[in-house]
């Protein structure tokens, strides 16, 4: 019995409609200083073997000779296979990179060496059962990298801050401060009288500290102008929750959205689909997956974790689920229901249509004044005469419609409610929120909230709520005491 009867040449007779066969399949077994080689025939049998340097000056050695348009070469993803695949890449031919976890389940061997898995690899690839993965382009991998430098200084923050939670703690000192790591935390932090020991131990942390944060500002502003300038990243942000930090973490892990066939898929790759064990009459449905990309999948954890208090079809999704299930399994459902709908924008090219117009004019403002911006102007254009409100005492904040908000920024706008699907239609009208659905597409006017000089400004009459409110919300009014009545006084 060989060491492949999986993948044997007799295992897999040719399609009669099959493609020509190419000339040779190579398989690399690569591994952070050397690179395992297996060159195979059409017939599957080896023709050569080697072993050489895991350097650019190796790999062009290597392709030199053996890659060319008629080859096919394979390697399994690994943290430098990127680099790997932009040399061997200008000798043409197929190049291919394997998943390791499916390729261990499809092809596994009693004796394993780095010949034996580098001849495995080619012959998967020549029998075309090779598990592949997508080869990320150019800008992809830029953004991948950048986003992984500015998670790995975020985890050192955190690292140097526990730290001195643990130094604090160990020596029995208590915090004067609610908050640490404010303002008034760190002018503590610098000026407590400590022992010799404790002292050292924190200013060292605190200097690390002071480091990280700088170099995180630095990051947070390249990032700031990056996403400024990308359509993609502004069209995400639409999306409650979504910052400009969330919309380039799940721009660099989809890549090109087009290789999805749907959102469901989009949002499998990311680990948010749940696990599915079906036998006969017997289904389980259980938690999520947790594969692929897991400071995204994080990314959105967190970001779905304000939806709550969204008023739209996203909030009331998720209080439902909320109410039905418990609060984790809603946030872990509204996670994938965002990459979903997130998938859906990007094909469409269109914002999300049920943003709050209030929520996004301020945080694409935020955007632009960091990316370097200018500030613009608001109040009455000139020319238009005064505001409705001139004259009588009330300080009142116009609302622009959600279409006119897009406008301004450059955005797509989105579609008209008479427009969208019947589906849809029927589903806002079942959860009672066309009225909260339609207040975003018309303009509002809200109460400005007053400063400490304007305690005697008039008080605007009492309108209604221009959304509903959520449970926790209706459940807290309705057990708030008023002080203001004259049962209360």
């Amino acid at each position: 019995m060989g060491l492949y009867p999986s993948v044997s040449p007799a295992a897999a007779p040719e399609p009669a409609n099959a493609a020509p066969r190419l000339a040779r399949y190579v398989g690399l077994d690569v591994h952070k200083k050397r690179v395992q080689a297996c060159v195979l025939d059409p017939t599957g049998r080896k023709v050569h073997g080697e072993n050489f340097p895991c350097t650019r000056a190796g790999l062009a050695h290597f392709a030199e000779r053996w890659l060319g348009p008629q080859s096919a070469c394979v390697l399994e993803a690994t943290s430098h296979t990127w680099a790997i695949c932009e040399v061997l890449v200008a000798y043409g031919g197929q190049l291919r990179v394997s998943n390791p976890l499916q390729t261990k389940a499809i092809a596994q061997a009693k004796v394993k060496t780095d010949q034996i898995d580098a001849q495995v690899l080619a012959q998967l690839l020549r029998c075309d059962f090779l598990p592949d993965v997508w080869i990320v382009d150019e800008a992809t991998r830029r953004l991948r990298q950048a986003v992984g430098r500015r998670t790995g200084l975020v985890q050192q923050r955190t690292a140097v801050k526990n730290r001195i939670h643990s130094t604090l703690a160990a020596e029995l000192i208590p915090v004067p401060t609610q908050r640490l790591f404010s303002g008034p935390g760190l002018d503590w932090l610098q000026a407590a009288d400590l022992e010799p020991r404790t002292r050292q131990y924190l200013d060292s942390d605190l200097r690390l500290l002071a480091a990280l944060e700088q170099e995180i500002a630095g990051w947070d502003a390249q990032w700031a102008a990056a996403a400024y300038r990308q359509d993609q990243a502004k069209l995400l942000m639409t999306l409650p929750g979504v910052d400009y930090a969330v919309a380039l973490t799940l721009l660099a892990a989809l890549g090109d959205i087009h290789r999805f066939p749907d959102g469901d898929h989009a949002a499998g790759y990311l680990g948010l689909a749940p696990i599915t064990h079906q036998s006969g009459e017997h289904c389980y449905h259980g938690p999520i997956t947790k594969h692929g990309n897991r400071h995204a999948r994080w990314m959105l954890i967190e970001a779905a974790q304000h939806l709550d208090k969204h008023p739209g079809p996203l909030g009331a999704f998720f209080r439902r689920l909320a109410r039905k299930k418990n609060r984790n399994v809603a946030v872990a459902a509204a996670a994938r229901k965002l990459v979903t709908i997130a998938w859906l924008m990007l094909k469409n090219n269109e914002p999300y249509r049920y943003a709050q117009p209030a929520t996004l004019q301020a945080k694409l403002a935020r955007l632009r004044i960091r990316a370097g911006g200018a500030k613009r102007k608001t109040g009455t254009a000139h020319g238009q005469g005064r505001h409705p409100h001139y004259g009588t005492g009330l300080r009142m904040r116009r609302i622009a419609p959600l279409q006119e908000v897009c406008q301004q920024e450059g955005r797509p706008e989105p579609a008209p409610l008479e427009q969208l699907p019947a589906g849809e239609q029927r589903m806002i009208r079942e959860g009672q929120l066309w009225k909260t659905v339609s207040a975003t597409r018309t303009e509002q006017f809200r109460p400005k909230a007053l400063g400490a000089g304007h305690q005697d400004a008039p008080v605007p009459p009492p309108n209604p709520h221009p959304f509903p409110l959520s449970s926790l919300e209706a459940k807290g009014r309705r057990h708030h005491k008023r002080t203001d009545t004259p049962a209360a006084q």
